[in-house]
């Protein structure tokens, strides 16, 4: 079998509020919420269809300082889409925090959110000749 990239941990505050945002806001899919005893859950969170999956893990001690920081301060997560209109227009109506307004890129249209733990996204739709 060939290797994939199946999960991706990202810390947030709480479960709750990963789940909120991901689900709420952004529309993925709620996968599995597990309960794994002593305050731990396995919740993992996707757009539909998508191969490759969030791990909502919930910060504790020192983690706490690395909530939103994963990125370095950059851009590190791309959420692509069929439609950049539509979407940017429905997560701005459900006040996700755009860092600009969109430019149209030779690879295709895109624009910088911030989520509300700090990380920063490429909302994109790339143009056919990338996508």
């Amino acid at each position: 079998m060939p290797q994939k990239l199946a999960l991706l941990s990202l810390l947030v505050p709480s479960y709750d509020e990963g789940i909120a945002f991901f689900r709420d806001t952004l529309g993925f899919d709620l996968l599995e919420d597990t309960d794994m005893g002593g305050g731990k859950r396995w919740v993992r969170v996707a757009p539909a269809g998508a191969e490759t999956h969030f791990l909502i893990a919930e910060a504790k001690g020192e983690q706490r300082d690395y909530i939103g920081k994963q990125g370095g301060g950059r851009v590190w997560l791309f959420l692509q889409t069929d439609d950049f209109a539509r979407d940017h227009a429905a997560y701005q109506a459900k006040g996700l925090n755009f860092l600009e307004e969109p430019r149209h890129e030779a690879y295709g249209s895109v624009a910088v959110f911030e989520d509300p733990f700090g990380n920063r996204w490429d909302l994109i739709q790339f143009s056919d000749a990338k996508s």
